[in-house]
């Protein structure tokens, strides 16, 4: 697990693959290489990327390379709610060594700002 991940990832959403197959650091590769991806998707109208907001809720990598992603909203009427699950796609695809992604929507438990990092909170002056 990264060590700059935000607590409420650290804690609630582990980036995991369970008795993996893959060589440790690969895994811890790819890891780190997933997350990076990840901080490079905003929500438009927040200054702070989606991982330090506490939008992803989980991040499973299979023995093969498969990512499966739960993320979720800061409200289920967000208005890039049908792009930005692409926009995630897109990103952890770029990742070497990432063999396909799928990211599925979830709204349980609602999305709250304690799920934010100190990172995110201090973009958006939240403290």
């Amino acid at each position: 697990m990264n060590e700059s991940a935000p607590e409420s990832m650290q804690q609630d959403q582990p980036i995991s693959a369970t008795a993996s197959a893959l060589p440790p650091e690969e895994l811890d590769r790819m890891t780190d290489d997933i997350v990076a991806a990840l901080k490079t998707v905003y929500d438009p109208e927040i200054p702070a990327d989606i991982y330090e907001l506490g939008l992803i809720y989980k991040v499973d990598v299979a023995d093969d390379r498969g990512v499966a992603i739960d993320m979720t909203l800061t409200a289920p009427g967000c208005p890039v709610a049908g792009e930005m699950p692409i926009w995630v796609e897109n990103a952890v695809s770029a990742v070497p060594g990432v063999r396909d992604v799928k990211v599925s929507m979830v709204f349980d438990p609602p999305w709250d700002q304690s799920r934010m990092s100190d990172e995110a909170r201090i973009a958006l002056d939240m403290w």
